[in-house]
């Protein structure tokens, strides 16, 4: 009776202390529905555009954001070989890819093991292509790297940022910071 008291004390508790564990694993798609070859990939950095601010009533320098102003975002792909996701990437068009990943959860409280969707969509430029090295039973080391106007974040199909540098969208968490700016525009 006892030990039903405590797992039942514990569910109260569930997922009040979760984990973040690690990406069990993800795959690339192209156009949202051909899987590309084995990849790594490494996702843009979102940078925000800054002006320094001083003067009176500054006790020294800020660097302000720019609302919706991000710097050059890039995506980078590292391919096991030299195939023909890595020269289709090259063409000079825009490339929509989607990645799509299963993080791992742990739930203290339950002792569950849980998944959570991740999806990262990018829409994207070729900036750079490595074609890799040639070497006897090794991996060639190609990359693909593209210039990235459009991303979005989904978390167990929750929109969480989304950044679209042509259309004025500058969503993070809820708010989309350009709403405003669209509206002033007339658009």
């Amino acid at each position: 009776m006892k030990n039903q008291a405590f797992a039942f004390d514990l569910q109260r508790f569930a997922g009040v202390n979760t984990v973040r564990d690690k990406l069990i694993n993800f795959e690339v798609f192209k156009g949202g529905n051909r899987k590309l070859g084995m990849a790594d990939v490494t996702l843009p950095s979102i940078s925000y555009k800054t002006a320094t601010i001083s003067g009176a009533g500054i006790g020294g320098e800020i660097e302000m954001p720019t609302p919706g102003q991000t710097e050059s975002m890039e995506t980078e792909i590292s391919w096991r070989t030299l195939n023909e996701d890595v020269t289709e990437l090259l063409a000079m068009r825009s490339q929509d890819l989607e990645f799509r990943g299963a993080n791992e959860q742990y739930d203290a409280a339950t002792g569950e093991i849980k998944v959570q969707t991740v999806k990262v969509n990018i829409r994207g430029l070729a900036k750079k292509g490595d074609l890799g090295s040639l070497k006897p039973a090794d991996h060639m080391d190609s990359k693909t790297t593209l210039e990235v106007t459009y991303i979005k974040v989904t978390i167990d199909g929750v929109r969480k940022v989304e950044i679209d540098k042509l259309n004025y969208i500058h969503f993070v968490d809820g708010v989309d910071y350009l709403a405003d700016v669209r509206k002033a525009l007339g658009l």
